[in-house]
């Protein structure tokens, strides 16, 4: 069974460094209130770390 992460931008990117604004669309952020359920990976997860001001993260057990 695979881990997976499911990522919800809650704050907007208006106003914030260019990096963070880079993490975001690079997880598939672009929206305020899209989820995004991405694999769990120490990559992903220091992505979230960067943005944890901004995101709410949720582990999901897989099925898969």
């Amino acid at each position: 069974m695979t881990r997976k992460l499911k990522i919800t931008l809650k704050k907007s990117m208006i106003g914030r460094p260019s990096k963070q604004r880079d993490i975001l669309r690079g997880m598939g952020l672009l929206k305020i209130n899209k989820a995004v359920i991405l694999k769990d990976s120490p990559e992903i997860r220091g992505m979230v770390n960067k943005v944890s001001h901004l995101v709410i993260c949720e582990e999901l057990e897989g099925g898969e």
